[in-house]
Parts: C-alpha cells; structure tokens; sequence
C-alpha cells in the first residue's frame, strides 16, 4: 500500500500538520505504482529529503486511461449536467479556500517559494480558477445557424473525452487549477502528470477533490519522470489532447509524440524571454518596484519574467541606481520567515543551470553589476543577478534562464526598442512603461507578444487568457478562450421540410 507523508508546521508563519497518501490517485483510490518505484522529493532551503511519493509507469498510465475512459462514459462528459460539473467546482474552490494556509505551506516547502507568495499570490489566485470555471460549466453553448426556412443548423461544444495534463514546478498549484479548471467544466476527464519536484500540493488536492464529490476517475493523478509518465501521456493512443506547461524543447516532442500516434490535440504554453520597456517618461519609481517584481517574482522562474530590462538612454543611469538598490532590499531566506521575498530555487539541477548562465555572460563579455554568487551554506539559493553592458547574441540576452538574473539595456527611441524587443524567438509577455497612453497602446500592438502589461508586471486573472506568439506556446490558458481546448465542435443540420 502507499505510505502516508505527515509532517507538522511550527513556522513563525504557520503552525499546523498536513498529512496524506503518496500514492498514484487513480479511479478514485491511491495505489503504489506497478514497479513499487518510488522519488525522493527534496526540500530546496536544505537539500534534504522532505517524502517518497510513488513513481508511475507506462502501464499506470495506461489504467489511469481507462479509469478516465469509463468515468467519462458514465458518469461525466455527457452524462453530467453542466450545472452538476460547476456545483462540484464551486465545492472544489471552497475546500482549497479552507485549507489556504496548508497548501501554501506545501508549495513553500517543496518548491521554495515564500509562504507569504504563496498563500496571497498563487493560493488565492487557484481557487479563483477554479471558481471562475464553476461558473462557465454550465455556459459554454453551442449556436443556432441562421441558412433558410427549411433548415434548422446549430452547433454544440462537445467535451473531447480524456485528456492528458502535464504541469511544471514552479506554480505546482496554480498550474493544476489552471489546467483542472476549464477541463472539467468543459466535461473532460483528466490523466495529470505533476513535476517530480513538486508533487505534493498535487496529492493534498487528491483528497479535496474526492470531498467535493467528483466520481472516481474523472481526476487521476500519475507522478512520475517526464521520460516515463510524460512520455507515456503525451504518447498513448486513447488520449484525445494533451495540456503541456513547461520547456519549449520538450514542447516539441509532446507535438513530436502526438503527431507520430493519434494526432491528439496540443496545447503548449512554453518559455519566454520578456521585453521589460521603461520609456523616459515613465513614473520612475513605480517602474522600478515592477521590474523588480518582474524578474525576481518566484525567484525569476517564472516563465513571464521580465528578464530583459529596456530603458531609455535619459533616465538609464537613475533607473539602474534605484533597481540596484531595490534588488539589494530583496530579503532572501528560508520560505518561512516571515520577511522573505526570496526563498532558493527549485533543485540542485535549476542552480547549476542558472550559475551556468551566470558564468556565460561573464565569459562573454557582459558586466555583472550585482550577485551573480551563492547565498548561505547549504540549499539553492541564488542572489539577485543584474548584468549590463551585454550584446544582443549573448545568451543571458537570447536564451531562458528561469532564475533570479536580468539584464539592463540601454535604447534610444520607439523604433530602436521595437527592433530589439522583438529580436527573440519567444514571444510570450511584454511590459511597457510610460505616461503617454498613445505610446504605451502603440508600443504594445507592435510586440509580438500575447500578453502586453502596461506600467505593471506579471498580471494574472482567470478571465484574461494567457499564451505565446512564435516558441513560447500554441494555444491559450485561462479565461473563455480555454475552454476551446477542451471541446469539439459538432455542426447539426435538422431538415425541416426540403425534399428532393
């Protein structure tokens, strides 16, 4: 049987004991996977073992399927009313809510972030996915077709049937609400491969989801290596889409994998390498505290980060003495201190690849003006980074760290900034900062970017869709465009009286 992870919070921040099964969560049971393997989940701030969870197979994904394939002939897809689908939703959303303070902990301790982000930031904003879809369970509607008198045509919007999901690690929980919520409402039922890093929150929704009453098999949950479990979901036959948030490398061979088997559906929401663009006559402080927020959010791996900072040449030198300071009053500590901004990045993997990066831009000539370095003795924390003086072919310019590491650049007018924000193969995010609205408008319908903020960074609403131009993804996350991954349209064309 799959063993039980107990741990008790006695945290300046939080006190209390969170404890549940390890297992794989399928038909609505945890059991152990096939092999009896099992994966250590490391807590950052230490690099010491936090629990085993079981480790999935291809053949567990394979029953997980069939779970999925039966509930959604029986008990959910069409054989559950929209209204049902968003009531259990709406009861999904209020158990998250009531247990607010212990999810936040299980994101801080497994995946590094701040109990404080945590909790404010990615807690609050899951169970508002999740709430926001309860709402539209029961109104995603066909339409009615106006052709002649003698012919009645509409359409309806059909749930796709089982659906696979892989989610990253570092929004553990909101990318399951993300992901979770449009495809229930739609009427899917759901094989979801969490990160290996950061299963945890992943296992504590297990049992919230079997309390708000959703039937066994319309949500399994399959740990496992991306190589095993990923591969498997991305491959097998019986999957119908397949949800992937995560590296533009492996993007392709999720659209490599599906193309070569059943052509399943593919959404992909990929990296980004996001131009921060800070105009002359922007509200200099305000700017400021938003590219702080826009690099070092979540430690930086975020995959909107606004990495690459553009400033015009008037107020280059203010703006980079003033960011410097502000990245200097970055509190970086232990997830649980209550004054922390900046907990350690997710694995020992990330911070080798993150001070790899680091190292190429000061062989390649860039000047680091701030960090670059370890902080503390032990865990995976990295200070706030800050490079000037880079060219546009350096990788800290072109490629994804996602870390706490920016860049400043110097730009002269619109054109220039337009040229070299551009100059990506990503195309996820973009900010602009200014006072002028014409220009703030005009500067954003020129990025080739599916989100634009205008003076703020890193906005994220359920009803706003979320997605990339060129590498960073194909199709869009959150808001009514989602539910359009989870469904096939089906035309109907009623013959009223025509004869032949």
């Amino acid at each position: 049987m799959p063993s039980t992870f107990t741990h008790e919070f006695n945290t300046p921040v939080y006190k209390g004991k969170s404890s549940f099964n390890t297992g794989l969560f399928i038909d609505g049971k945890f059991v152990d996977g096939q092999d009896g393997e099992t994966i250590d989940v490391i807590n950052p701030t230490n690099g010491k073992v936090i629990t085993k969870v079981s480790a999935g197979t291809a053949k567990d994904v394979d029953i997980a399927v069939a779970a999925a394939q039966k509930a959604f002939d029986t008990v959910w897809g069409l054989n559950c009313a929209g209204a049902v689908r968003g009531k259990l939703l709406g009861k999904l959303a209020d158990l998250m809510e009531e247990h607010a303070d212990e999810l936040a902990a299980l994101e801080a301790l497994d995946n590094g972030k701040t109990f404080g982000w945590a909790k404010n930031s990615d807690v609050v904003a899951s169970v508002g996915c999740i709430r926001y879809y309860s709402g539209w369970a029961d109104k995603h509607s066909g339409k009615v077709i106006e052709t002649d008198e003698n012919k009645l045509a509409y359409t309806r919007n059909e749930p796709i049937g089982v659906v696979g999901q892989i989610i990253p690690w570092n929004f553990p929980l909101m990318m399951l609400s993300w992901k979770l919520g449009p495809a229930l409402a739609t009427g899917c039922t759901i094989v979801l491969k969490p990160s290996e890093f950061t299963p945890l929150t992943a296992l504590r929704m297990c049992e919230l989801i079997q309390k708000a009453g959703f039937p066994p098999g319309v949500v399994n949950i399959v740990n496992g290596l991306g190589t095993t479990v990923g591969q498997a979901i991305a491959e097998h036959p019986k999957i119908e889409k397949v949800a992937f948030t995560g590296s533009t490398l492996v993007g392709r061979k999720i659209m490599e994998a599906a193309a070569k088997t059943n052509l399943k559906k593919v959404t992909l929401e990929l990296g980004g390498k996001s131009p921060n663009i800070i105009f002359n006559d922007a509200d200099l402080e305000q700017a400021v505290n938003w590219a702080v927020h826009g690099i070092f959010w979540n430690h930086g791996q975020a995959c909107c980060a606004g990495s690459r900072i553009f400033v015009q040449e008037g107020i280059y030198q203010e703006f980079l003495t003033r960011f410097t300071e502000k990245a200097k009053s970055l509190k970086i500590g232990d997830p649980f201190e209550p004054d922390a901004y900046q907990g350690p990045q997710v694995s020992q993997t990330q911070y080798d690849r993150i001070m790899g990066y680091i190292n190429s831009g000061k062989e390649q000539g860039a000047k680091l003006h701030l960090g670059g370095e370890r902080h503390g003795n032990e865990g995976y924390f990295i200070k706030p980074t800050i490079f000037t003086d880079t060219k546009p072919n350096m990788k800290i310019v072109q490629e994804e760290i996602f870390g706490p590491v920016g860049v400043v650049i110097k730009f002269t007018d619109e054109d220039d900034i337009i040229r070299q924000a551009n100059d990506t193969v990503y195309g996820l995010a973009a900010a602009v900062f200014t006072q002028n609205i014409n220009q703030a408008i005009e500067t954003a319908h020129r990025l080739h970017a599916g989100t634009v903020w205008i003076n703020c960074a890193n906005q994220l609403h359920p009803q706003i869709p979320f997605g990339g131009f060129k590498q960073s993804g194909i199709g869009r996350e959150l808001g009514e465009y989602a539910l359009a991954n989870y469904s096939n349209v089906k035309a109907v064309h009623v013959n009223l009286g025509h004869k032949m």
